[in-house]
């Protein structure tokens, strides 16, 4: 089913609701029972759609309490743009390795950068390392097979924004 998004109280962000079915839960008897096809959808679903919601709005309220979304902001233009950025370095990683959100002391900025394999964010770029993903296919691959981008998609319900905002406050100290 696809997420109908309604805007929120935080610049990109949404607040999801479980849309309608275009046919009626009975359509597709006898193959499928309108009792499955009604318990799955306003259930089941809804279950996903309440749980996207209750995340996103914990990560935002990660955000809130620190200075951390408004140097995203400063730094990337938005939360929807910073997402996008590292999603496309993390998608363009070749073969094993992460994607980094890191702070540069240097400049005072965030800075997004990918490394290979096992290589350290801080030897090879001098970022204090505040949140990675791992783009090893171990991470996704019995779930989502070679298809990184839904990896990565689904990486951000996940996220502990909590520990993000810590570290980004412990290294600008």
């Amino acid at each position: 089913s696809k997420l109908v998004p309604a805007l929120g109280c935080l610049g990109s962000r949404y607040k999801y609701s479980l849309p309608d079915l275009p046919y009626d839960y009975g359509a597709l008897e006898p193959h499928i029972n309108a009792q499955i096809m009604q318990l799955h959808h306003s259930k089941h679903h809804a279950t996903y759609v309440s749980n996207l919601n209750a995340t996103e709005e914990k990560y935002k309220e990660a955000l809130e309490k620190g200075e951390l979304l408004e140097a995203i902001k400063r730094d990337f233009g938005s939360f929807g743009k910073f997402k996008e950025k590292l999603t496309a370095v993390s998608v363009g990683v070749q073969g094993s390795g992460w994607g980094w959100l890191g702070f540069n002391k240097e400049q005072g900025r965030l800075q997004i950068a990918a490394c290979a394999n096992q290589d350290p964010l801080q030897g090879t770029t001098g970022l204090i390392p505040l949140l990675g993903i791992d783009v090893w296919e171990h991470a996704y691959y019995l779930q989502y097979k070679n298809v990184r981008p839904d990896y990565l998609k689904a990486i951000w319900n996940v996220i502990n924004w909590e520990n993000v905002t810590e570290r980004y406050s412990a290294c600008k100290k």
